[in-house]
């Protein structure tokens, strides 16, 4: 009887323990791959999205986050997320422009000026961008703004003539033409090599964002900061459609409300750091100007109208539905 017992016990001790086993192994693990290294604002808030997750899941769901782009570099994300690869990835939006224009609208210099004209773009695009991923299997998680692009000279900017033939830096394709259409000359020139390039006069003003200027220290070489904020771009963070699937109904639920709560933490946390950052500029001896003169703001949204035009040749109807609701 004693040792009937003791087997009962015994057996009632391994179903217990089976089960407990059962659930650690059932608790899903995914990779999120994060394109900036620990301490970058939008890495951190990826962090605390990965906990929120596991907390709202009570584990059952586990999110581990992979920064400064080891897994994947910025062009191959999307198409890792979509194949599998990883579950889940953080990538600069506009960076799928070439695949379709639709993708580059917050890049499109001087359609808005301010976080909050450019959450307001966001609202009006956000869906069109949520359908063209779903067609390749993927699900928008959040998406949340860099720091502004504005503008830095050696010299003072009084109107659009003194950048008539101003060495000019630029890193893409959008840049470039904005800066032909301000009059000057576009020079592409990488981020690590920009204090050189002012100091060898291979450029005398630049569009980056103040996370740039402080980085490079940009006191050391320009003496003019004008906040123009020409555009805000995002990074978002999509999920294999799949893997999000086959989640409970529960742990999708708890990942999209989490989603929700990073996206606001996202644009709080960038608006914090730019000011922080714009601070420091001005700190360490830069004139910092909270918008450009009259006359050169007349002569941006001149620019602005022709770089949206020129977009919406590219993007269609989609495109022209999209800037009509932002305006409208």
């Amino acid at each position: 009887m004693k040792n009937t017992s003791i087997r009962v016990a015994l057996s009632a001790m391994t179903c217990v323990l089976g089960i407990s086993a059962f659930s650690v192994q059932a608790a899903e693990r995914w990779n999120m791959t994060v394109e900036q290294p620990d301490g970058n604002f939008i890495t951190t808030v990826a962090h605390e999205f990965s906990r929120d997750v596991e907390a709202a899941t009570a584990g059952e769901l586990q999110i581990r986050i992979h920064a400064n782009s080891v897994l994947f570099k910025r062009p191959e994300v999307k198409r890792a997320v979509q194949t599998g690869q990883v579950q889940v990835g953080d990538v600069l939006m506009s960076v799928l422009g070439n695949e379709d224009p639709i993708y580059e609208v917050d890049s499109v210099p001087f359609l808005v000026r301010n976080y909050a004209q450019a959450q307001k773009l966001w609202e009006v695009s956000r869906a069109a961008v949520e359908a063209r991923l779903a067609k390749q299997g993927i699900k928008l998680l959040y998406a949340m703004p860099w720091s502004p692009q504005s503008i830095y000279s050696k010299t003072p900017i009084a109107s659009m003539d003194d950048f008539k033939g101003m060495k000019f830096r630029a890193y893409n394709p959008a840049t470039s033409r904005m800066v032909e259409l301000m009059g000057a000359i576009p020079t592409v020139i990488q981020t690590g090599e920009i204090p050189q390039a002012f100091s060898t006069s291979m450029i005398s003003g630049m569009l980056t964002s103040p996370t740039t200027g402080v980085d490079s220290q940009a006191w050391d070489f320009a003496s003019y900061y004008y906040d123009v904020k020409a555009f805000i771009p995002k990074n978002f963070v999509i999920v294999n459609a799949r893997a999000f699937k086959r989640l409970p109904e529960a742990s999708q639920k708890a990942l999209l409300d989490a989603a929700v709560r990073a996206e606001t933490r996202g644009w709080a946390i960038a608006q914090e750091e730019t000011s922080a950052l714009v601070q420091t500029l001005a700190d360490n001896g830069m004139q910092v100007a909270d918008s450009a003169p009259e006359a050169v703001e007349a002569g941006f949204e001149t620019i602005g109208q022709a770089m949206v035009d020129e977009w919406l040749e590219k993007s269609g109807a989609d495109g022209r539905a999209i800037i009509d609701a932002y305006r409208n």
